[in-house]
């Protein structure tokens, strides 16, 4: 049931329900016309993208993944991982029609009825490897996200069969399975510039233990300074692998402070971030980088992140390797599981998470 024009969330709890319990995520009010911004969305000033701190003509880097076996793409991909964190890939071994499928389904997802949508909430979801919500935390959070997102735990095709929606599910598990060769060489090659020159197993198995990917939708949006897509954060991942789309809207912080650069879509082409942990298991060498997602005023817009992780039981710290040689630690070891439930507790607060695991 849509409420009434006039001012139809003054009342927090209305808006809970229609966006939440309903299942009509921020889609929903989207599609209501709604002339302003629900109060619930409005973001401290300080939280809200300042124009002026946009540096007009940067870039993160380019990569070109076309000749592997060039030295110098070895050397540009660990260059960009330290000084950048951030870093787009092209001629990669991710076929395009992969990619336009993935997006594809993900509106498919989205287009389906809220209360198709909703049995896969947090409240209906048969599992906690699959989850339909909005926001970010919406419990812990003073203002909310203009977002919604459908999050996919892999653990196994036979368990991604029964479970996830069957709109979108063969073309994220191709997504998944194609990226996984590009997420291997960029892994060996980040390892070896750490001096790890051998990936076994067990090494594999904590760089790249457990995947997740997320549909995410953004909606056209009344009022958009005045909110966010996604706030200022860092990922927990090991690797994030990013498809967007053509509409923009990614901001990356510069090496300046209080610069944001804007990552420009590019056909074809995934961003690629460090992720936290990464930046703990490098002992700092690769940076894990905030970044945000603004709103828009007249389109629609969607994005299809891979986060590559450790195992939920796995104990993430600096490398031995690095420690071995003599290396003072700035991390220390903890279970992964512990770190990303910290990072889940709390609203998006920039790179406060990686205070967690600090010595």
């Amino acid at each position: 049931m849509a409420p009434t024009l006039a001012d139809p969330f003054n009342d927090s709890s209305a808006l809970i329900d229609f966006v939440i319990n309903q299942g009509n995520g921020v889609k929903g009010l989207s599609e209501l016309g709604l002339k302003a911004l629900p109060k619930q969305y409005v973001q401290p000033l300080e939280e809200r993208m300042c124009m002026t701190n946009i540096v007009p003509q940067g870039s993160i880097p380019i990569i070109d993944m076309s000749n592997w076996e060039d030295p110098n793409l070895a050397k540009s991909i660990c260059d960009a991982a330290s000084e950048w964190g951030f870093f787009q890939i092209v001629n990669h071994d991710v076929p395009v029609e992969v990619l336009e499928n993935v997006k594809d389904a993900t509106y498919n997802f989205f287009r389906l009825p809220a209360e198709v949508k909703n049995k896969y909430s947090k409240e209906h979801s048969s599992s906690n490897n699959v989850r339909f919500g909005t926001s970010f935390t919406p419990q812990a959070e003073k203002a909310l996200e203009w977002k919604d997102y459908l999050s996919l735990f892999y653990v196994s095709e036979e368990e991604a069969s029964a479970l996830w929606p069957s709109v979108c599910r063969e073309q994220v598990l191709d997504y998944m399975k194609k990226s996984k060769v590009v997420i291997k060489q960029l892994l060996q090659v980040l390892m070896k510039g750490l001096n790890v020159n051998e990936i076994d197993e067990a090494k594999e198995s904590l760089l790249m233990g457990s995947m997740r990917t997320n549909l995410n939708y953004y909606p056209k949006c009344p009022n958009p300074e005045l909110t966010v897509g996604v706030g200022r954060h860092s990922d927990v991942s090991t690797l994030t692998i990013l498809l967007q789309d053509e509409i923009g809207g990614l901001f990356v912080r510069g090496n300046k402070g209080d610069d944001w650069i804007h990552v420009p879509p590019i056909k074809g082409s995934l961003v690629i971030n460090v992720g936290d942990a990464l930046q703990i298991m490098s002992n700092g060498r690769y940076r894990s980088v905030e970044h945000r997602v603004v709103a828009n005023g007249s389109k629609n817009r969607i994005s299809v992140p891979i986060f590559v992780n450790p195992r939920p039981v796995d104990m993430i710290g600096p490398l031995p390797e690095l420690v071995a040689n003599g290396e003072k630690p700035i991390y220390k070891q903890v279970l992964y599981s512990d770190y990303v439930k910290h990072f889940f507790r709390k609203a998006h607060d920039g790179k406060k998470t990686v205070e967690f695991a600090e010595l």
